[in-house]
């Protein structure tokens, strides 16, 4: 992708803003966090929704998301509150934050879910019924449903949800160490440098 994705093109600016180069590597999303935790070879990963957490502290936000559910074109869902979505099952992806309240009620097992490594996974199995809904930033959807070649069959068959879950903000999570913290500083104040929705906007335009 050019500059390496939208979220990656902020954070890029952010640092050149205070002098430094970035440096990004990409892995499936659980290892991601893993090689953070655990290597020492990295200072932080993105983009992510803050959680709370004593192993990760975050900068101020890269951007945003907007976080929803993608539905079968052929069999698109109503719903207002989370609850109207008990006769569903919701495909997730492992490791991923979504909302503070759709985690916990397929935690205590009031919603359905599936779960799988990837999105590109899930919209699939929303386009073949296996699932009902996906939840997904929509921006995502967009970039997979126009570049994944895997997604081909699935592209013209789904779409989003017409109601958003949450515009989340994203994030760098960086590990909560002393360097980790020094790189969150370092950013953060590059972050005051640039005009992130404008980076963001272009990008994704």
């Amino acid at each position: 992708m050019p500059n390496q994705g939208a979220s990656t093109a902020v954070v890029k600016a952010a640092f050149e803003a205070m002098g430094h180069t970035l440096v990004v590597d990409f892995y499936p999303w659980s290892r991601a966090v893993a090689e953070v935790k655990d290597s020492g070879k990295y200072a932080g990963y993105f983009p992510e929704y803050y959680y709370d957490s004593d192993e990760f502290v975050f900068s101020d936000s890269t951007g945003k998301g907007p976080l929803g559910f993608v539905e079968a074109k052929a069999k698109p869902i109503s719903w207002s509150t989370l609850k109207d979505l008990t006769p569903y099952t919701i495909g997730v992806v492992q490791d991923y934050v979504n909302t503070e309240e759709l985690d916990n009620m397929i935690a205590k097992g009031e919603l359905k879910s599936s779960t799988v490594t990837s999105d590109s996974q899930n919209i699939l199995k929303v386009s073949t019924g296996r699932v009902d809904l996906a939840v997904i930033d929509s921006n995502v959807l967009k970039y997979l449903q126009s570049n994944d070649p895997k997604l081909k069959s699935a592209a013209g068959s789904v779409q989003m949800n017409s109601k958003l879950l949450i515009e989340k903000d994203l994030f760098v999570a960086f590990k909560n160490d002393a360097n980790g913290r020094k790189w969150q500083g370092i950013l953060n104040e590059g972050l005051k440098k640039i005009d992130i929705q404008a980076i963001m906007h272009q990008y994704i335009q």
